[in-house]
């Protein structure tokens, strides 16, 4: 891919959408490369807009972060952790060895992690926002604007946007004290019914918990649920008595445990079979495993939130969408290279939801230029 146009500022970056909609050329907008293939291709002759130089990180006084788009979430991480503090957002970063994706980019396809469970979703987190619109217009929205702005709610319109609607400059983010220590706590089960009625009591009866995950495959998986701070261990000890009391197995504690929430972060990527992103209710938790073991999935996710991250053959995913309960939704998010040709990535009916879709494309980017194959509204 051509190297495009890299603006060194806002205004720079305005200007730069606002000739390319004057042109009416589409903008593919990259900040670290990793999910290139999510939503889809968009023009070969597509104006590349690279993000990388939008990159600081200002640790504010109230306890926020102001973040530039292009900055290397894991750097911001890093930066931030000087303070004794967090960004509570903690997807995988990349395939491999590859921890390049950015702030911009995490917050545009709405990615998370284990610790959402504690601290929210991207757009939970989210407290001001910085973007640049393609008819040249910089907007900022949240805590430090003067004044108080009628309109759009920014911060969860743009949060999970892919880039349609504008291009991200900024981030405000809630900063969290960083947990100094930690433990896991682990139980098993190959029925999918324990492993949902165990997520309700330990979710109800332990509420300090920093993350509550689930992990199946092959007919048989479990929950991992971790504690954080000086009494760690003693409380992931209770969280495993209650994880018997609910039925599980083979319960166990780790104080050493960065590799088990590793490896559940990687079970959201992958390069050689389809992931696919479901929404369903906590309390269909084992509907959506029982359909995990019927087309050979393997899945991970949070547990009490209701999002799943199944990984499973290309040829299955219009399976899975029709095995799925009613209202949950999916989006296809990895597929291997070549396979994206006849693969719906989202599958929303005509009706009020993709009409509001269409009508906040054309109130943002009325000359429908930004990322516009990933748009899913047509």
């Amino acid at each position: 891919m051509r190297t495009g146009v890299v603006p060194r500022s806002f205004s720079e970056a305005a200007a730069a959408l606002a000739g390319a909609a004057a042109e009416r050329r589409a903008v593919r907008i990259i900040g670290g490369g990793t999910k290139l293939g999510w939503g889809g291709p968009v023009d070969a002759e597509a104006l590349v807009l690279r993000t990388e130089q939008l990159s600081r990180v200002v640790v504010n006084d109230d306890n926020t972060a102001t973040l530039g788009a292009g900055t290397p979430l894991v750097r911001a991480q890093a930066h931030v952790g000087y303070s004794g503090r967090m960004v509570a957002i903690d997807p995988q970063l990349g395939l491999g060895r590859r921890p390049e994706a950015t702030v911009g980019g995490v917050i545009a396809t709405a990615d998370s992690g284990p610790l959402a469970h504690r601290y929210g979703l991207p757009r939970h987190q989210i407290v001001g926002l910085t973007v640049a619109l393609s008819n040249g217009a910089v907007v900022r929205s949240g805590l430090r604007v003067d004044a108080a702005q009628d309109g759009y709610d920014l911060m969860r319109l743009f949060c999970g946007s892919f880039g349609t609607l504008g291009l991200l400059l900024a981030v405000d983010v809630r900063l969290h004290p960083l947990p100094q220590s930690s433990a896991t706590a682990l139980g098993s089960s190959a029925d999918a019914s324990v492993i949902r009625e165990a997520t309700q009591l330990i979710a109800r009866e332990h509420q300090e918990l920093q993350a509550l995950d689930v992990a199946w495959r092959d007919g048989n998986g479990g929950l991992l649920a971790q504690t954080a701070g000086p009494d760690a261990e003693q409380a992931a000890t209770a969280v495993a008595e209650t994880m018997i009391a609910a039925g599980l197995r083979n319960t166990d504690i780790r104080t050493d445990d960065s590799s088990l929430w590793a490896r559940q972060r990687a079970g959201q990527r992958s390069a050689e079979h389809a992931v696919v992103r479901v929404h369903a209710r906590r309390s269909e938790l084992d509907l959506v495993l029982s359909v995990a073991t019927e087309l050979n999935a393997s899945v991970v996710g949070r547990a009490a939130l209701g999002i799943s991250y199944f990984t499973l053959e290309v040829d299955q995913v219009a399976r899975l969408r029709a095995s799925l309960p009613a209202g949950a939704g999916a989006v296809v998010l990895d597929l291997p290279e070549g396979a994206d040709a006849g693969v719906e990535r989202w599958a929303l009916p005509d009706g009020p939801t993709l009409t509001l879709m269409r009508d906040l494309k054309a109130a943002f980017d009325p000359a429908g230029v930004c990322n516009p194959g990933l748009f899913v509204g047509g």
